[in-house]
């Protein structure tokens, strides 16, 4: 598989750990950012394959966040990939809205099962 960089962008610092190593274990390129100002900074400059998304996070959320990616010329072909704790459908139906590829709920997926999602959406 061609090396594809995959930016991860989540506050939990055992989260964003764990989701890197996988990735980087299937031979994906991994970026991180720990705050959304961070994430969007990391996005519009290195332009990865796929952003998974948190969207808890400090300084700006994870909705402004993908707000500003898919209004951004440079970054809204960037696929989304939404993963999170918020349950709630109208944080689903609003991310979906905005263009996230999809939306996954952490408690609900094991770290393989987010790895094969990534890698369905890229071979789209």
């Amino acid at each position: 598989m061609s090396q594809y960089r995959i930016l991860i962008v989540e506050d939990d610092d055992f989260l964003l750990q764990m989701y890197a190593a996988k990735l980087e274990l299937e031979d994906f390129g991994v970026l991180t950012a720990n705050t959304g100002t961070q994430g969007l900074k990391i996005a519009q400059k290195s332009h990865p394959d796929l952003i998974l998304l948190d969207l808890n996070l400090p300084e700006m959320d994870g909705f402004e966040v993908l707000g500003h990616l898919k209004e951004n010329d440079d970054t809204k072909n960037i696929p989304v990939l939404v993963l999170t704790n918020f349950a709630q459908k109208e944080h689903i139906d609003r991310c979906l809205n905005l263009g996230a590829e999809d939306y996954l709920i952490k408690a609900h997926f094991v770290p393989s099962e987010v790895v094969s999602k990534i890698k369905d959406i890229l071979a789209r």
